[in-house]
């Protein structure tokens, strides 16, 4: 991963996107392309970008075009394209098996089982999902900023806010966590965490094994790999099925 941008999903319905993408991609040259969508309007309006600029097919990551990891889920279509990506991007960084965490607008967690299947996860309310619904159904309680709170009894409202959503929601976590394990029957669990709140809630839980801003990108990129190099793909393969170091380091945004 060498660079990376957020581009807002309206700029490409208000046709602003294909400027943005240009002019981050630059004079580069590229050997291809892939996404994962969960906005289904905006998907062509990406294909036919990704073809007027560079003359390249994109790949889109779905359960059919799927590899690196199998599927024991009753109706793949209704998974999210980006929770496969981290499940593909989790297996290959630690093995199977394995979970991500993705503290987005939902927190989600997505489960690859010991024979190095996709095979469901978690949805639970998100961080701000929680706090900007008790800002705005009550009179008095502000809209807060997440940050560390080191005390468990607040001295303020805005300090016990913080308490109930971090320390609160750690407790969310870890328990999932225990849950996962006793039904996977895995001692060891590694778990990788990604997101938008991931390095707050995951910097004092022992049981997130590391953070990686970037996973479902890693995933993404792996899948594109799979179905553009053989050698990759068995490689990839070629990994234990069995919990494995955890090799996955921080990527750099430039």
């Amino acid at each position: 991963m060498v660079r990376q941008v957020n581009i807002p999903t309206a700029e490409w319905f208000l046709g602003s996107a294909k400027r943005l993408v240009s002019e981050f991609v630059g004079r580069r040259q590229l050997e291809g392309a892939a996404l994962c969508s969960v906005v289904p309007g905006c998907t062509p309006l990406v294909h036919r970008t990704v073809e007027i600029l560079w003359q390249l097919p994109c790949m889109e990551l779905t359960p059919k075009t799927l590899r690196l990891i199998g599927l024991d889920y009753p109706r793949p279509g209704t998974i999210g394209p980006d929770r496969l990506a981290n499940a593909v991007a989790a297996r290959c960084l630690l093995g199977a098996p394995s979970v991500v965490v993705d503290f987005g607008t939902a927190v989600t967690f997505d489960v690859v089982d010991r024979a190095g299947n996709y095979a469901g996860g978690i949805i639970a309310p998100g961080l701000s999902a929680m706090t900007d619904y008790l800002h705005e159904k009550t009179a008095l309680l502000p809209r807060i900023k997440m940050r560390e709170i080191n005390s468990a009894i607040g001295k303020s409202t805005e300090q016990a806010m913080l308490v109930g959503a971090v320390h609160g929601y750690r407790g969310l976590i870890r328990e999932l966590i225990l849950e996962l394990k006793r039904e996977l029957k895995a001692r060891k669990l590694p778990v990788i965490a990604t997101g938008g709140y991931a390095e707050l809630i995951a910097a004092k839980m022992p049981e997130i094994t590391s953070v990686n801003p970037l996973l479902t990108l890693e995933g993404l990129h792996l899948v594109w790999k799979a179905h553009h190099g053989g050698d990759a793909e068995r490689s990839l393969y070629s990994q234990p099925a069995e919990p494995v170091r955890n090799t996955a380091k921080r990527p750099q945004n430039h």
